[in-house]
């Protein structure tokens, strides 16, 4: 796994069919975005930001890709350690403040609920912490993720 990964991923700006940015509240902001051989996402701003709530915006994309990432190594490192998980869920929530001209996530909170059928609970329960650690997306933001963890037996 050691190495360096590329990754692409093609903006489109759909919205330019339903006219050019006149002004600020009325444009489009939808979009799509392309990733070879994966679905189209259709995109656009947060309807805070005047975009169209029933498509993906980038706020819940990082929230998302956030909790997905401490998944897939939690269930990894679960593997490697003999529990059986069972299921996962997480309702993960991210804060963000805006200001005139900029805004920032102040911290996501994960929460993943996990079952197990077998292996060691406080073990299961620990390895969020190194799930965490190794979080590719977690190491890359600059704003605290944290995990609010429980696990139950099957």
């Amino acid at each position: 796994m050691a190495g360096q990964h590329a990754y692409a991923a093609r903006l489109v700006w759909t919205g330019a069919a339903k006219g050019p940015t006149k002004d600020y509240k009325t444009y489009s902001r939808d979009y799509e975005i392309e990733m070879a051989g994966k679905p189209t996402l259709a995109g656009s701003a947060d309807a805070a930001f005047h975009g169209d709530s029933g498509r993906h915006d980038p706020e819940h994309l990082l929230v998302a890709a956030l909790s997905a990432c401490h998944m897939l190594w939690y269930l990894h490192l679960c593997a490697d350690a003999g529990i059986l998980v069972t299921a996962y869920e997480d309702e993960a929530s991210g804060t963000m403040v805006t200001a005139p001209g900029n805004g920032r996530f102040t911290e996501v909170v994960l929460r993943p609920a996990v079952t197990i059928a077998g292996g060691d609970k406080d073990l299961a329960l620990g390895l969020h912490e190194r799930a965490h650690k190794e979080c590719f997306i977690a190491n890359s933001v600059n704003f605290p993720v944290r995990y609010e963890a429980r696990v139950t037996e099957a």
